[in-house]
């Protein structure tokens, strides 16, 4: 991945095929590389399969946050996601100390690779998951999350210093949108589960725009629904937004506040993005359009 940190953790095919061939050989079949991502790699495992695996040290309490969760959330979940098929454990005797994961293979595209119009095609389905995922309060044990579901005020003085950055067009603007977030009132209710990184990138798409699976959890905690709710913002176009916002209140009686707030997180996300990637590039011209249309409305 373009931008991507330096990786922590040498990953590679026959490292994957290693792994797989030691701890679980029944499923041991012919491995490819097809993701370099962020904090983890991904490697098809024969037709049916995906090793998962950390690159970076950051994601290694993530992973084990996907499988201590994953297995328990996917079943009552109304769209697939990763949950894992096997736990992989550290492996230091082949140079790997640190859990990965083998999860089902889904065929489709990264949401990137579509326009928001073709995207709007996923919009029922994604406002069911989004309802049931939320639909109950996450229990005291939930993973915690410095960055994702806390009040918006916590983010702050982060969001304000990249305004002020000189790398994000319409900074003005885009601070009384800031600003409208924040006074809005705080979620009072309780901790629900969210994604906790509902863009884009993290859905997977049928060439006809349908939901395939919801994918990379790592980012799993509890709090404000808006955080989720942000990808209002995130990943449609004004039509099909008002589609989503209308399934989000029938389903879930969202309030205006709570809206308000996840223009906010959507604020929050894709100016962390321009700041590092600019507006060019699949990630740049998403978080770019992000940011035009936190605007609208």
């Amino acid at each position: 991945m373009t931008n991507a940190p330096p990786a922590d953790f040498h990953v590679d095919e026959a490292l994957a095929a290693r792994l797989v061939a030691a701890q679980h050989p029944d499923l041991a079949g012919p491995v490819r590389l097809v993701a370099n991502g962020w904090d983890n790699a991904m490697f098809r495992l024969g037709d049916r399969y995906s090793v998962r695996m950390p690159r970076r040290e950051a994601a290694v309490g993530p992973m084990r946050n996907e499988q201590r969760w994953l297995p328990e959330l996917a079943p009552r979940l109304p769209v697939a996601v990763p949950a894992p098929v096997r736990n992989g454990r550290p492996a230091p005797e082949l140079g790997y100390d640190v859990p990965w994961s083998i999860v089902p293979w889904f065929d489709g595209a990264s949401g990137l690779a579509f326009d928001p119009e073709t995207r709007g095609v996923a919009v029922n389905a994604l406002a069911a998951f989004v309802a049931e995922l939320g639909a109950t309060p996450a229990p005291a044990d939930a993973p915690a999350n410095a960055f994702r579901g806390v009040p918006l005020v916590h983010r702050d003085g982060t969001v304000r210093a990249r305004l002020a950055g000189g790398r994000i067009p319409e900074a003005a603007a885009l601070t009384h949108v800031w600003e409208r977030a924040l006074v809005a009132p705080e979620w009072t209710g309780p901790n629900v589960w969210l994604h906790g990184d509902l863009h884009p990138a993290n859905l997977l798409l049928a060439p006809s725009g349908a939901l395939v699976a919801v994918i990379d959890f790592g980012d799993i905690t509890a709090g404000d629904p808006a955080t989720d709710l942000a990808t209002a913002w995130l990943t449609f176009d004004p039509r099909s937004r008002r589609i989503f916002r209308a399934e989000l209140e029938a389903r879930r009686g969202v309030d205006e506040a709570t809206w308000d707030r996840a223009r906010g997180w959507a604020l929050v996300i894709a100016s962390a993005v321009v700041e590092l990637a600019g507006t060019t590039g699949s990630f740049g011209s998403v978080a770019a359009y992000v940011l035009e249309q936190v605007q609208l409305d």
